[in-house]
């Protein structure tokens, strides 16, 4: 069996993307390990999920640096610690230097709840119900210097129905989330993704089945 893929994943609250991944880890035959889980916040609920599922975690308050420079050092020596070979993003609410997302370029992906370009930054529920879009969803992406931008890896997709609100909205939609996220990490575990000419590509077909989930309503 081919050594599974290592992966560090940040988070700043409760963590249920993480759980998903956790989840996702526990089965053997799934191709990823997760060797550390790093939060800017000591007490995000994500860290004792971590620790219930045996998995490696670390505090690196931000507050405790006098740079974002030195913030992303403290990150980056911790991760290439570990071991990991990809970060995942998962609720982290820290805005990434430049020099660290360069060089984890091609090595570090993030989930953004809203179908992307659409939406990017905070609140994309409540701005997709007002902009009166028919379709809403989330997206998982490689992490590039801008925010909420970069080659998009998988994409799912629910109706905005006459009566949501923000909360029910955001719930059907973390509900696509929590199958999104280790469906995509999969595909880049098992070498199934390339980014060509800034364009993700899925055994060599752009977009592809594969990269798109689409639950009932």
């Amino acid at each position: 069996m081919a050594a599974r893929l290592k992966v560090a994943v940040l988070i700043s609250g409760r963590g249920s993307n993480l759980q998903a991944l956790l989840d996702a880890c526990a089965d053997p035959a799934f191709p990823v390990e997760i060797a550390l889980v790093i939060s800017n916040i000591a007490d995000a609920y994500g860290l004792e999920r971590a620790k219930k599922a045996g998995v490696a975690t670390q505090v690196i308050p931000h507050k405790g640096f006098p740079s974002r420079e030195a913030f992303d050092a403290a990150l980056d020596e911790a991760i290439r610690a570990s071991g990991a070979e990809l970060v995942c993003l998962a609720g982290f609410m820290r805005l990434l230097t430049k020099g660290f997302s360069e060089a984890w370029a091609g090595r570090m992906i993030n989930i953004h709840p809203s179908l992307l370009p659409s939406f990017k930054g905070l609140h994309t529920h409540q701005r997709a119900i007002e902009a009166g879009v028919k379709l809403h969803g989330c997206s998982v992406h490689f992490v590039t210097p801008d925010l909420d931008d970069g080659p998009l890896i998988a994409q799912a997709a629910v109706p905005v129905l006459p009566a949501d609100t923000e909360d029910s909205l955001a719930q059907r939609v973390l509900a696509c989330e929590h199958q999104l996220y280790p469906m995509a990490l999969r595909l880049i575990a098992e070498g199934r993704c390339k980014i060509e000419q800034g364009v993700v590509k899925i055994d060599g077909h752009a977009g592809g089945e594969q990269s798109i989930l689409s639950p009932a309503g």
